[in-house]
């Protein structure tokens, strides 16, 4: 970037009053946008006067601001700089009366109504023309909501009604709640395997206290429903408060690599543990055992296979693979992409049982008769048995799970289908469909890919969809329970392990492209971490992905993006960074202090500059491009705020440039630069630096000015040089007043010079 046209001085007040001038637009252009003035939120700038909006006419009067008023401005060309700071000053109106508050408070009421509960926004304006296609996209996705619900209660270690409940409460909520029109609310299977590991765990403690005999069936349901519901709780109580506070941004915070190795490692955990009971298989009389263990259990007992059961099991499996993938194959046939692999097998299971009476004639373990009435309002309370802090960590571990999942998949299909989601009210809307859903005996609920993906298929075109599928949940809840009496419950094993194969299907290709790619931190991390999901245990797994996930943002936000400058040989205000190695220099030219800013010691070829063309590619004749470290003379820019985290590295990166002018030599290198007699900081990235950061760079400058090195900064932005100015950062040493780095650079020559003739 060349400077040829910026004034130059310490004192020199231009570049600020630009900024000022562009601050009071944005302020403008903030304050018209949130009084309502503008018709659509697309508008990326105020209208100047003489100007006319495509849109239609600001109401100035809802800014308390008469016509005649921007009239007075309207007498000069819109071009006028100093006309546009005038028309946003006046901008500024006296209160408006007493009427108009009232109606400007309605219209704000209304405005967050629809935003914070959106069916308030969607319900009177929807379009009655998209009521066929939404009811037949909520009949698709409650086709395969119901025997998922069904299934996936059995990892929970809760009965089948429960898993019903979970696809009931949370999701209606949500649907007037949520801003995603394809998310499906309800049971998932990771949340599910969480869950039951939580249920599991605290049962041992009721185990233990009726020891040494056995508890009631009824009280380990009761208890078991007790501490998944609190869990619930715990988990919509979190994720409310992470979308109150604008935590959105979290579902990002998690590393791919990590969250593909915990869900390899939580899908292998739930193919052991479905196996064993589609084999029919006994299960291990620990009460809580760990996935390694089971896995050894069930391999050691492949003897005491259940043949009826394995067949109607596996045959299912197959049935539903076999279905899939004629899908796939078949796309265009439109009557087999509709239909419901998953209704069907439980539809044609349920018979063949009956037909063959399983049950009585070869002691196949079924559905058996469930309840269906409508869940009952209650408070959750922890069980007196119950360690409350097994319960509060499981609920924030489940929370990290379904936030990532849930905002994941509504990000997809509203890019998908031009819409947009917010995160932040994404999780307002999770977190309050839990929160209710737990006094309904549901257990955390999120969002599903599979259902969305089918929802997004059958071109769902509002949250109408998702509350159709409620509707049909109740259906069945009370009128399809008892005609499933005599389904098998390996066939809801194998719905189980058709599901969380799917999971695993990403796997193999992000291990060969990680392979491909040489990402070897990443490979590690994912089979390290699936490897512990399997050996230990599923919160084992996600523990460690949140953990090192979080570790790794830390470490490498705890790095300044700093680069050493160098100047250019083409143009001597061009200053650019030296990214390369730097050689060692020849300094066989010595060099007067005098003369640091003309002739500098040693360069850089321009294949070490990022931003310069490479010689090879310079047309024959013209000068090769070479970037030039001057000698004595750190010119050092940073490219982002300063703040607690990233400052404290700082001092330690800024002596490494000292010693060797690069970051990637390695420190058991000899030194490679000279000694340092000044430094410049371009500042010219950084927009904000807080206090802990201030007085660490108040430190640096003071410790410089000990060692005689004169420190200067350059293109300081008004906020920064206006904390400096209260710091007294001059008086520490550094002066700030400087519009570029040549100025700096001058400034710095002839302290030095003054420095040299005073010593003499």
């Amino acid at each position: 970037m060349s400077h040829k046209n910026r004034p130059s001085g310490p004192n020199s007040s231009t570049s600020s009053s630009n900024i000022r001038e562009d601050t009071s637009v944005g302020a403008s252009h903030s304050s018209l946008e949130q009084a309502g003035a503008f018709q659509s939120r697309d508008e990326s700038m105020p209208l100047l006067p003489g100007q006319h909006s495509p849109l239609g006419e600001l109401d100035l009067t809802t800014l308390g601001t008469s016509r005649d008023s921007v009239r007075e401005h309207d007498i000069v060309q819109p071009g006028s700089r100093s006309r546009r700071r005038e028309y946003f000053s006046s901008s500024r109106a006296p209160e408006p009366t007493r009427g108009h508050t009232r109606q400007f408070s309605a219209r704000w009421w209304k405005r967050r109504a629809r935003y914070y509960v959106p069916i308030v926004g969607w319900l009177p304006n929807y379009n009655i023309g998209n009521l066929a296609t939404d009811v037949k996209a909520g009949f698709m996705v409650a086709c395969l909501l119901v025997p998922q619900a069904l299934s996936y209660s059995s990892l929970t270690n809760l009965r089948p009604v429960y898993g019903l409940y979970t696809a009931l409460v949370p999701a209606l909520v949500y649907g007037m709640l949520g801003t995603s029109r394809h998310l499906s609310m309800g049971p998932e299977a990771l949340v599910s395997v969480l869950t039951g590991t939580i249920v599991k765990s605290q049962l041992k403690h009721l185990f233990a206290a009726y020891s040494p005999n056995t508890p009631p069936d009824d009280t380990i349901d009761a208890f078991s429903s007790a501490v998944a519901s609190t869990v619930a709780l715990v988990s919509g109580a979190f994720t409310f408060a992470l979308g109150m506070f604008r935590f959105g941004f979290l579902d990002s915070m998690i590393s791919e690599s990590s969250l593909r190795g915990f869900i390899s490692g939580a899908a292998i955990v739930v193919l052991i543990g479905q196996s064993r009971i589609v084999l029919g298989l006994p299960a291990p009389t620990s009460v809580h055992t760990s996935p390694w263990n089971e896995l050894k259990f069930m391999l050691s007992n492949l003897d005491q296979i259940h043949v009826m059961t394995a067949a109607i099991s596996l045959g299912a499996l197959v049935f539903l693979r076999l279905l899939r993938i004629a899908k796939s194959r078949f796309k265009s046939a439109r009557w087999l992409q509709g239909v419901p692999d998953t209704l069907l097998v439980i539809i044609l299971a349920t018979l063949v049982s009956w037909l063959a009476k399983l049950k009585v004639n070869h002691a196949v373990n079924v559905f058996g008769h469930v309840d269906g009435d409508l869940p009952h309002f209650g408070i959750p309370k922890i069980p007196a048995l119950v360690d409350t802090k097994d319960i509060v960590s499981s609920g924030i571990t489940i929370t990290m799970i379904g936030v990532v999942e849930s905002v994941i998949v509504a990000r997809e299909y509203a890019s998908r289908n031009h819409y947009a989601v917010s995160s932040n009210r994404e999780l307002v809307a999770l977190g309050i469909s839990n929160i209710v859903g737990s006094a309904f005996a549901a257990y955390p609920a999120f969002g599903s890919l599979s259902r969305s993906k089918l929802n997004d298929r059958a071109k769902a075109r509002s949250q109408m969809s998702g509350i159709v599928t409620t509707l049909l949940v109740l259906v069945s809840l009370l009128r399809v329970l008892p005609y499933l009496y005599h389904l098998p419950l390996g066939v809801l094993a194998a719905i189980i392990v058709d599901a969380v194969t799917s999971l695993l299907e990403a796997t193999p290709g992000a291990i060969s492209f990680l392979f491909k790619v040489g990402a070897w931190s990443d490979l590690f991390l994912l089979l390290f971490i699936c490897a512990s999901s399997v050996v230990a245990s599923v919160e084992t797994g996600i523990l460690l992905a949140v953990v090192i996930s979080l570790v790794m943002v830390i470490k490498r936000s705890n790095m300044p993006r700093i680069k050493l400058l160098g100047r250019s040989t083409s143009n001597d205000q061009e200053f650019h960074p030296i990214d390369g190695v730097i050689s060692r220099p020849n300094f066989s030219s010595q060099q007067s202090l005098n003369s640091i800013g003309e002739t500098p010691q040693h360069t850089v070829d321009a294949g070490d500059v990022e931003i310069l063309d490479d010689s090879d590619n310079a047309s024959e004749g013209e000068e090769e491009t070479r970037v030039q470290h001057i000698e004595g003379v750190l010119i050092v820019r940073v490219d982002e705020p300063l703040y607690f985290a990233n400052a404290g590295q700082l001092h330690a990166r800024l002596n490494r440039l000292e010693l060797y002018g690069d970051m990637r030599v390695h420190p058991s290198e000899d030194p490679r630069m000279k000694p340092t007699r000044a430094v410049v900081f371009d500042l010219i990235g950084m927009s904000d630096i807080d206090g802990s950061a201030l007085e660490i760079l108040l430190n640096i400058v003071r410790e410089y000015s000990r060692r005689q090195v004169r420190v200067a900064f350059a293109r300081v932005c008004d906020g920064v040089r206006e904390r400096f100015r209260i710091s007294r950062m001059a008086e520490a040493g550094g002066e700030h007043g400087f519009n570029d780095i040549r100025d700096a650079l001058a400034y710095l020559e002839q302290q030095l010079t003054v420095s040299v003739v005073t010593q003499e």
